[in-house]
């Protein structure tokens, strides 16, 4: 049976995501760092699909903790890059500590999930890596600088991983998400999330389901590769 590994599936989209392959007849594994309540939860809806299920307790920024779990992982085909931490403030106000921590999680975790998964796929002859970035990757946010930058820089990452990769059968794609409902939001007032939807030509969030589907949509077509998916609304066009 082939497997994908969801990074931080405890809740909100890393869940979704995991719940949509399930419903496809893949098995899980996905793994967590700190909401272990949530990883649970996760593992007890998976396991009513009827899917073989894997949980990690894995800080994706620790090169020891990555190799542990990719050493675990049986029958990998997909790899979700979705683990990832947000950081607000102001650029004169933000720490060297604060900057390293969000681009350890956003970037560095997923590269160091990569690599391992690299030597799996290759095995395989073929795999889909999919990485979870931002529409502010792309166009920048007003006091997000670290989690902007972050997230652009797991575009380039995507596009260089595709080239690089796909003449052995790997494809690398990303989903450049916009305002999602999930828990990562909640930083925001109702006023605050109110006022940026109203502005969309959806006028509306999305969901975790709605960047689920479009993360399934990348894996299973096989002719896409080093594409960045837009799932925000009309937020960037």
């Amino acid at each position: 049976m082939s497997t994908v590994l969801v990074t931080g599936g405890s809740g909100g989209i890393g869940r979704a995501i995991c719940l949509a392959f399930a419903q496809e007849g893949f098995d899980i594994a996905f793994c967590y760092d700190k909401n272990g309540r949530g990883a649970e939860k996760t593992a007890e809806l998976l396991r009513k699909t009827g899917a073989g299920v894997q949980v990690f307790h894995c800080d994706v920024s620790d090169e020891k903790s990555v190799e542990e779990m990719f050493s675990s992982v049986y029958g990998l085909e997909i790899l979700v890059n979705n683990a990832g931490i947000s950081s607000f403030g102001l650029i004169q106000e933000t720490s060297l500590a604060q900057w390293e921590r969000v681009f350890r999680v956003n970037m560095t975790g997923a590269f160091l999930c990569t690599r391992a998964a690299v030597p799996k796929l290759l095995r395989r002859g073929d795999g889909c890596i999919v990485n979870i970035s931002s529409m502010w990757g792309e166009v920048g946010a007003s006091c997000e600088a670290a989690y902007s930058a972050s997230k652009a820089a797991l575009i380039g990452f995507t596009k260089a991983a595709a080239k690089e990769l796909g003449p052995s059968g790997i494809r690398v794609n990303a989903v450049a998400c916009g305002m999602i409902d999930t828990e990562m939001n909640a930083v925001f007032s109702a006023e605050e999330r109110e006022d940026f939807v109203k502005k969309l030509p959806v006028a509306r969030e999305g969901s975790a389901e709605e960047v689920a589907k479009s993360v399934l949509f990348l894996a299973k077509n096989k002719y896409i590769t080093g594409e960045i998916l837009r799932i925000n609304g009309g937020a960037v066009i």
